[in-house]
This record gives structure tokens, sequence and C-alpha cells, in this order.
């Protein structure tokens, strides 16, 4: 029994770290970039990278490219699930998320997507 529970142990280290449940919440309203989570929790984009690629490695994320942009998506919806049934045995409301501000964003294409010049 204490094999089978290895794999439930390591997901709640992983996710213990309420940075980590910060940008998790984020990130499960919607795909974002680095510079999304660093305007929605005013952490550094260092802190908020070590972050990711914990949660990356442990399978958690997915990611893709956008030029010289990264964007990080849920690859388990069903964390969310988790996050609620955590919150409603913690008897607390989990935060709501709201997008970023407009005097926030960034240059990133889904902020500013690129002008489209005269011919």
């Amino acid at each position: 029994m204490k094999n089978a529970l290895t794999p439930i142990s390591e997901l709640l280290t992983v996710i213990s770290a309420p940075a980590r449940l910060e940008i998790l919440l984020i990130i499960g309203a919607g795909e974002a970039c680095v510079c999304h989570l660093e305007a929605r929790l005013g952490y550094r984009q260092a802190y908020i990278s070590q972050h990711l690629m914990a949660l990356r490695q442990a399978g958690l994320l997915d990611s893709r490219r956008e030029g010289k942009y990264v964007f990080y998506s849920l690859a388990r919806p069903e964390l969310m699930g988790l996050l609620e049934q955590a919150a409603l045995v913690a008897n607390v409301e989990l935060p709501v998320i709201k997008p970023v501000s407009p005097e926030a964003q960034c240059a990133c294409p889904n902020c500013a997507p690129e002008p489209i010049l005269p011919a």
C-alpha cells in the first residue's frame, strides 16, 4: 500500500507551496505566459520560472512557444477539481482569479499583437 500512495504524496508535495497554488489557479483560469504571472502575482520572473519548472517536471503543465514567449496551460485540468476539493476540506474559499488588468499588460502577442504595417 505504501508504494501505491507515493505518487499521491509526491503530487501533494509538488503543489503544496502557496506560490505554486497561485500559479496553478491562474493557469487553470486560462493559458498564461510568465509576464502575465508576474503582473498578476508581483513575483520576480526568476522565482516564477523556478516554480513553473517544478510543475512542468511533475507533468502538471504543458507549454507552447510563440516567438520569445512561452505560454503555460494545465496538462491535467482535473487538477482544478483537486484544488477545489482541498479548499472544501480546509474550509476556505479559493480566490476568484481576475484577468491581468490592462495597465499591467505586457508586450507578449496576447497583450500587444504586432501591428499590421501598410504595404
